[in-house]
């Protein structure tokens, strides 16, 4: 049995390898019918030759008028219906590629431990979506080209019924424009690899500024930070002109050498009938043929710009998908319940950290530094290999690189004090995968009640993108809810109240400790109403635990603290 990275493509053509055998069926159907829709549009003119020609013999009888139409009906039908399901067959499974690709890119995000990928979430965000879409164009790119050919070749054949050196014409003077557009093709690949990329800097620079605008205010730095933006955003721009360019230049080159390949079939087809050597209804044809040839000649030549930027797209796919593991998770699974143990864990702001938490019990950490309990957060999610810091973490008993990080992130929440907030109702985002069984309770505690209330559609109250029509107390209730509805055997919070006033924090301290009791919880905090509600709580001062006890007694012997957290 393979491992699932051997059974990850290893390069962009791999990608593009893999789409294209996965949906080989419909693209042979698709194929099938936008062939039929190219020769039927072909054979248009082919038929008004032909009943020209009869006419002129001579044969101009009801039956023979009735003949006609009843062709051209038939045509008129096959090209009609071809077109709507061959089409509705291609962008069906364009779609269903396009959402697979970006299901494998988002796992490959969703699990930063495991993969070591240069790239930032934005820039992630961009290859989960542009280039998905872009890559699984390829599944059309392929039946569009074939049935354009397949065009061609039927008006080739023809006209060289008609006389071999139209046919031949139309040969030779395909072949010499897909020569020059496959040249300018290249440039267009690499001219939107490097617009892929910069975009993506772009958006990966807007998720960082939105992620961090309120403390960029806080010390005055939003305005480096826009400039900063700026000169990205321009980069993406000139990039994307020059693109535009390069497609502008390639679609008027197509159109112009399209248009001259029509033109000389024409001028040669009427050489040849005033020469007598083919007839009115071959000219006819012959004239026809050359205005319906120039779309599946332009469909023909467009087609090499789009395999590049599918190639391109697929290659930047490939940097998330075969970036290498930076770790290799365990395959152990802990047990249920259980206790969270840290046991002089190195890394970052903390030096030798050691203190355990008892299966059950909910404990406190007042972290005097806010980079030492970002830190704590970071190596209890799972955010940072096991190899990445010195001693270890222990969950019911278990080192955590003993473990996979599936097993880690089900038996353990860490809910991080900016968790992102999704398009969807309150309820999708309370409860993603619809399976909780405490979401009233959660709503409770969290004190998120009184925004269920003040809407009709109680918790299906619609939420947009990152929560922009919610405050941001309510974004941050609506984010505690979200974990305490996973019901999760360890749950750790990382400041889950600083937006909310007091008295609201007072009353979620007391909630998440009635409802969380008996259940592992540690919470990383400065409130004094969660260090109050804690069984017990461990001072965090420069990286190691320094005093220990409960909130009140802390507050009635140690100065510090009681500077530190007071309010």
């Amino acid at each position: 049995m393979k491992t699932p990275d051997a059974q990850r493509p290893q390069s962009g053509s791999d990608i593009l390898r893999t789409a294209l055998r996965r949906n080989i069926g419909a693209m042979a159907g698709g194929t099938v019918l936008m062939g039929l829709y190219q020769a039927g549009e072909t054979a248009f003119p082919i038929a008004l030759g032909l009943i020209v020609e009869h006419t002129m013999q001579g044969e101009r009888s009801l039956g023979a008028l009735a003949a006609s139409i009843g062709v051209l009906a038939v045509i008129i039908t096959t090209v009609s219906l071809s077109w709507r399901f061959g089409m509705r067959i291609l962008q069906k499974a364009n779609t269903t590629e396009a959402h697979r690709w970006r299901v494998k890119v988002a796992d490959c995000g969703l699990q930063p431990v495991a993969r070591d990928v240069d790239l930032k979430s934005g820039e992630v965000l961009t290859i989960a979506t542009e280039d998905a879409d872009q890559t699984a164009d390829i599944i059309e790119v392929v039946p569009l080209l074939i049935s354009s050919l397949v065009a061609v070749l039927v008006a080739a054949v023809a006209l060289g019924l008609a006389d071999l050196r139209l046919g031949l014409l139309v040969i030779a003077g395909t072949a010499l424009i897909l020569s020059i557009l496959s040249v300018m093709s290249k440039r267009i690949g690499s001219s939107t690899r490097e617009q892929q990329a910069r975009v993506a800097r772009a958006g990966a620079k807007v998720a960082d500024l939105i992620t961090g605008l309120r403390p960029l205010h806080g010390f005055g730095g939003n305005h480096a930070a826009f400039r900063s933006y700026r000169k990205v955003s321009t980069e993406a721009k000139q990039q994307a002109v020059t693109v535009a360019v390069a497609n502008g230049a390639y679609a008027g080159t197509a159109m112009a050498l399209n248009a001259a390949l029509a033109a000389a079939v024409t001028l040669t087809a009427g050489w040849l009938a005033f020469d007598g050597r083919i007839t009115i209804g071959e000219l006819v044809m012959a004239v026809g043929l050359a205005q319906f040839i120039m779309e599946p000649l332009k469909m023909f030549s467009d087609m090499p710009k789009y395999v590049m930027m599918a190639r391109a797209s697929a290659e930047r796919m490939a940097l998330v998908l075969v970036a290498p593991p930076v770790t290799t998770p365990g395959p152990e699974r802990p047990a249920a319940g259980g206790d969270l143990d840290l046991d002089c864990v190195r890394y970052g702001a903390l030096r030798a950290l050691k203190f355990q938490v008892p299966a059950g019990e909910f404990v406190a950490v007042a972290a005097y530094q806010p980079r030492a309990a970002a830190d704590l957060a970071a190596v209890l999610s799972a955010k940072v290999p096991p190899e990445a810091y010195e001693g270890v973490v222990r969950v019911s008993g278990q080192e955590i690189a003993d473990l996979s990080i599936e097993a880690v992130r089900a038996h353990m929440l860490v809910n991080p004090y900016d968790a992102e907030i999704f398009a969807g109702t309150l309820r999708t985002n309370i409860d993603p995968s619809g399976t909780s069984g405490t979401v009233d309770e959660a709503v409770a505690a969290s004190m998120l009640t009184d925004v269920v209330a003040l809407h009709r559609e109680g918790l299906d109250y619609a939420v947009r993108d990152r929560g922009a029509n919610l405050s941001g107390g309510q974004r941050q209730r609506l984010s505690l809810a979200r974990a305490l509805a996973a019901d999760a055997d360890v749950l750790v919070l990382h400041d889950p109240t600083t937006a909310v006033d007091a008295v609201t924090e007072q009353l979620i301290a007391r909630n998440i400790a009635e409802l969380r009791r008996g259940r592992t919880t540690l919470v990383i905090t400065s409130s004094p109403a969660l260090l109050d509600a804690a069984d017990r709580v461990l001072v965090l001062d420069d990286g190691v635990v320094t005093a220990e006890d409960t909130h009140r007694n802390l507050l009635a012997t140690d100065e510090a603290y009681c500077l530190a957290v007071a309010r």
